[in-house]
């Protein structure tokens, strides 16, 4: 009698993973599907118009410079400042602490590269890509949007901007190979999942707060 129950019992198990696995892959290639063709080159955003360009946070040094993944994004969005893209780089990312804090570093970073100061916004409360991007339209005002990040990121990042109201395009900004990246590879299936439920219930992110409009000066809010 238990022999049957258990088996009974590993059957429903087994269902369940056969269900979770096919869901799991389902809701992969979906976002990435509808998400891939936004994924363009930087001349193609320049002809987009965007109200801002957002550089994605990643991790920092210890002595407070860019990982090399954060460094690529950082440089790849400097780039379409360059080009004229936009005007205005929103830099969204991890300020959790008084010991971390990604936007700064991030910020100073362009600062050195000739971006003024005036021009880059902090969103410190960019916890993750779906704060980022609700906190983009909520509070910096953000209606059109050129996201930088790895492009492995980009098919979450655009699929979340897309069910909150946002026009956006990505650029991808993946030079070269990163350690680790199988790891990532992994996480991020798991995040696609999460983050396609949480477009559909839309809570609020961690923080809102004050109106920042993107189209005003990137030094009144912070100092």
């Amino acid at each position: 009698m238990i022999i049957k129950v258990l088996k009974n019992i590993l059957k429903v198990l087994l269902i369940l993973l056969i269900i979770v696995t096919i869901g799991t892959a389902a809701i992969n290639i979906y976002i990435i599907k509808v998400t891939e063709k936004f994924i363009v080159a930087p001349d193609t955003a320049l002809e987009f118009g965007p109200d801002a360009i957002m550089v994605l946070g990643a991790g920092v040094n210890p002595n407070r410079t860019p990982s090399v993944m954060l460094a690529d994004r950082l440089l790849q969005g400097i780039e379409l400042y360059d080009m004229g893209v936009s005007d205005r780089i929103l830099m969204s990312g991890d300020n959790s602490t008084d010991h971390y804090d990604e936007v700064t570093v991030m910020k100073n970073y362009a600062i050195a590269q000739g971006v003024p100061s005036a021009h880059i916004f902090k969103d410190h409360a960019g916890f993750n890509t779906y704060n980022s991007m609700f906190r983009a339209e909520a509070i910096f005002e953000v209606e059109k949007l050129v996201i930088v990040t790895q492009q492995y990121h980009l098919y979450r990042s655009l699929y979340i901007a897309d069910k909150l109201g946002i026009e956006a395009v990505g650029v991808a900004s993946n030079p070269q190979q990163y350690g680790g990246q199988s790891s990532r590879d992994i996480r991020e299936v798991l995040a696609r999942v999460k983050d396609f439920f949480m477009v559909i219930f839309k809570p609020d992110p961690t923080f809102l707060g004050n109106k920042i409009p993107i189209t005003g000066d990137g030094d009144a809010f912070y100092d």
